[in-house]
């Protein structure tokens, strides 16, 4: 039996929170205020507020899924060995000022940096292949400071790992990530699964560790540019996910196999890409 299934995937958790679409807004610039009159005191200038310290790449935080996915977080960071759901994989500077002006922190173009440079930063943390996180259940998250915290002079922007135990749960970590997926054991234990074929209604990504009956086991990749359409997507992963099935099936003549496609919202959000399923 045959399925191509056309399921949204859970992708940021991934970006949700962050989705571009914030109108980019300029700083004012203030004039300099007039001498005050000798016979009234001159006002009493209040102290800047110190900016928060920058986070620490390797901290650890213990987030809620609602949290995780949020655009900033104020949360401490907790103890690594101890249970958390996030760990820090990079820390940068937002590029704000365009033509000397200074963007806000929540404007297009400041989420557009961030969000391109997290996913790339999560790949050299974690290590592996880009086809390998693929098929894994760990995602970026990433946070930058408050508009309060912005104005106190906070320019950095912070990128997380999570990892995804189900559509929108967070897996409870007792270790760090870093290195993760260059190592076949973390690369087991960390591997995409399903609760049942993926067009199936009750179809739900989940860790292998957890019950399930299908597994991520091959990638489609797309050149990145317009969307090819359905059709085409849809076709391009038929062959290569039903190779990919008979080489792991246990009769090679007889099995199933299932390909998840990217949808246009998929795709414009960066997922040029489709994943092959086999039962497990």
């Amino acid at each position: 039996m045959r399925t191509t299934p056309h399921t949204p995937t859970t992708r940021r958790l991934l970006s949700a929170a962050l989705a571009l679409g914030l109108s980019a807004a300029l700083a004012a610039c203030s004039s300099d205020e007039p001498e005050a009159r000798e016979e009234k005191p001159a006002a009493t200038q209040t102290p800047a507020a110190e900016p928060p310290a920058a986070p620490k790449v390797g901290a650890c935080y213990s987030l809620t899924y609602e949290e995780a996915i949020a655009a900033t977080s104020e949360s401490a960071p907790v103890a690594c060995t101890k249970g958390h759901t996030t760990e820090t994989v990079a820390v940068g500077s937002i590029d704000a000022v365009v033509d000397g002006h200074l963007l806000a922190v929540d404007s297009d173009r400041v989420r557009a940096q961030v969000a391109t440079a997290c996913p790339q930063a999560l790949k050299s943390y974690v290590g592996g292949s880009v086809e390998q996180l693929r098929l894994s259940m760990i995602r970026p998250t990433w946070y930058t400071p408050t508009l309060e915290d912005s104005d106190a002079g906070a320019a950095w922007y912070r990128c997380d790992a999570v990892v995804l135990a189900g559509t929108s749960t967070l897996a409870d970590l007792k270790a760090g990530l870093k290195g993760v997926l260059g190592t076949s054991k973390g690369r087991k234990q960390y591997a995409m699964c399903g609760t049942a074929a993926p067009d199936a209604k009750n179809f739900e990504r989940v860790l292998c560790s957890a019950k399930h009956s299908w597994r991520a086991i091959d990638v489609v990749v797309f050149e990145e540019g317009r969307y090819p359409g359905e059709k085409l997507v849809r076709a391009a992963g038929r062959t290569k996910c039903e190779d990919a099935a008979a080489d792991v099936a246990e009769d090679p003549l007889t099995f199933e196999w299932g390909y998840e496609w990217p949808t246009k919202e998929q795709w414009d959000m960066g997922q040029a890409f489709g994943r092959c399923w086999a039962p497990d």
